[in-house]
């Protein structure tokens, strides 16, 4: 698709299309929902942000909160080598010196009235997160130094940001932290909800093996562990395809073991559920 604005025709991102669907919690997922309503004409939306360890599903909030809302999602990842043009729009060269100009995924739901998802948003410099402090408060535009154009977001259009809670990341600038909340935090899932969790994600599963990794990870919670329901769902994968491989002569508790320590390493066993 491509739009025009002010004489430049820009060209338009796909939307993300991902099988994901939120499973409890549903406290943090009214928290986004609020953030993003608006109650006045006079009301803008907020543009929050989702904090947590890596694994514990704040992208997976953030697009199944944006598929409630019947939205198109558009993720964009941002990285260290993030650049404002790879936030906006990058010119591309089509044929004898002439340029096409792509917008980027947050600037295509800007224009479309979906919600963008910045990935890991704390890995961007303060020279990315500058260019976006427009859109992040009443103004609601972006200007394209590329392109030469000010863009302006649909009325519908929602912004949030996920950013791990760990060291290999920047400290976002104030008037960034200021344009960016409320801050809504995620945190592990409680046993009922992780093991819910797990089942969606692997239907296939036996669910000896389900309880098995569900009982790992509390134990890992419960030590302030790092590991996530995104390993338990590694581990059991791994389990199932040795267990398959081996046409199920290798028992679940050998499978799993093997699993435990080719995913996460043999100190993880120590969090291993006692026969």
């Amino acid at each position: 698709m491509v739009v025009e604005i002010e004489g430049v025709s820009l060209h338009l991102a796909h939307p993300d299309e991902l099988v994901v669907d939120w499973v409890g919690q549903e406290d943090v997922m009214r928290q986004l929902l609020a953030a993003w309503l608006v109650i006045d004409e006079q009301d803008l939306p907020m543009n929050p942000r989702l904090i947590g360890k890596p694994g514990v599903g704040k992208t997976t909030l953030a697009y199944a909160a944006a598929k409630r809302l019947g939205k198109e999602v558009y993720i964009l990842q941002a990285t260290v080598d993030t650049r404002p043009e790879d936030l906006l729009v990058t010119p591309v060269i089509e044929g004898a010196g002439k340029l096409r100009y792509v917008a980027s995924p947050l600037v295509t739901a800007m224009l479309r009235g979906g919600v963008a998802i910045l990935d890991e948003g704390n890995r961007m410099s303060e020279k990315s997160w500058a260019s976006l402090a427009p859109l992040l408060d009443n103004r609601r535009y972006v200007e394209s130094i590329v392109a030469g154009i000010k863009i302006r977001a649909h009325p519908e259009f929602r912004l949030v940001a996920t950013m791990n809670d760990d060291a290999s990341t920047f400290d976002l600038p104030e008037y960034i932290h200021s344009r960016l909340q409320p801050q809504i935090l995620i945190d592990f899932p409680e046993r009922n909800e992780e093991l819910a969790i797990l089942k969606a994600n692997l239907p296939f599963s036996d669910e000896y093996v389900l309880d098995y990794v569900t009982d790992f990870l509390q134990n890992a919670h419960a030590a302030e562990e790092r590991y996530t329901v995104r390993d338990g769902i590694n581990i059991v994968r791994f389990a199932c395809k040795l267990r398959k491989l081996a046409k199920d002569e290798l028992s679940y508790r050998q499978a799993l073991h093997t699993a435990l320590v080719e995913v996460l390493g043999h100190e993880a066993l120590r969090y291993a559920p006692r026969p």
